[in-house]
């Protein structure tokens, strides 16, 4: 039976909410007036997260993608805000990782995208408003080293919303992209390496990785990066890209306005590689 949302109370989809960026995005956003339904691969029937109504969809399929947003729609009677976060990492050289672990790790984190906008896109065009914030990532601007299909699928994300964007205008549309930089979640924990082991970048990819560690240890949190999420939602005037946290703008604003050459130096560097 559907249970719309009041009169004037905007509604959101979260995706991934199950842990990290994404349950913190949808208590933010709960607690600042938004009705939230969140998604998970594995959410049972009925199944609440702190007062987060779960529904299940796996975002490489369409079946399920269609059946959910069709509940979220159901039960809410219109969708304001969608948040795209669901994604993982696979950590390693490039050579390592099989096509096929490439093709499973583009199947979620950019076409699950993809499918779950297609389905919203329609609901959002006929309410004449919607706000769509994709989650990517600092490194969708920059290279990431032994992270190259992780950084491909972020820098889709990037081209992906950007030309949206434009497209969905005129229905009263918006797609913005969040950019993090390093975020203490289980992200990198919970992620595969490659499935192809090379021995001769065993000892970069350990020196690459105990820097790495080090940036994530002094990293932002998710509740900080749910509090860029929660800004884009509500900005009157939304922007494409909004960095999030001091290292995100740094690192952006970087990308920018120094030499190619004097950046690749400084990264190189940072993460130990040089």
């Amino acid at each position: 039976m559907a249970t719309f949302a009041p009169k004037g109370q905007k509604t959101a989809v979260v995706t991934g909410a199950s842990s990290g960026i994404g349950k913190a995005a949808a208590l933010a956003l709960s607690r600042a007036g938004y009705r939230v339904i969140g998604t998970s691969r594995k959410a049972a029937p009925g199944e609440f997260s702190d007062g987060i109504r779960m529904i299940a969809c796996d975002v490489t399929s369409d079946a399920s993608v269609t059946a959910a947003v069709s509940l979220a729609h159901a039960e809410f009677g219109r969708i304001d805000l969608l948040v795209d976060n669901a994604g993982y990492a696979v950590s390693g050289a490039a050579e390592e990782s099989s096509i096929e672990q490439v093709h499973a790790l583009f199947d979620t984190n950019f076409l699950g995208v993809v499918r779950v906008t297609n389905e919203v896109l329609p609901i959002m065009r006929k309410q004449g408003a919607g706000r769509i914030l994709n989650i990517g990532s600092v490194v969708g601007l920059i290279p990431g080293p032994f992270g190259a299909y992780y950084t491909a699928s972020k820098h889709a994300i990037e081209g992906y919303s950007e030309s949206l964007d434009h497209e969905v205008r005129p229905f009263g549309i918006r797609v913005s992209v969040i950019e993090p930089w390093a975020t203490k979640t289980s992200i990198e924990a919970n992620s595969p390496q490659g499935d192809r082991p090379v021995a001769a970048y065993r000892e970069t990819f350990a020196r690459y990785q105990a820097a790495f560690n080090a940036a994530m240890a002094a990293g932002d949190t998710a509740d900080d990066v749910a509090a860029t999420i929660l800004a884009a939602a509500q900005s009157g005037k939304p922007l494409l890209r909004y960095p999030s946290g001091k290292a995100a703008r740094q690192t952006a604003f970087a990308r920018r306005f120094l030499p190619r050459a004097l950046f690749d130096r400084i990264l190189r560097k940072q993460f130990n590689i040089a």
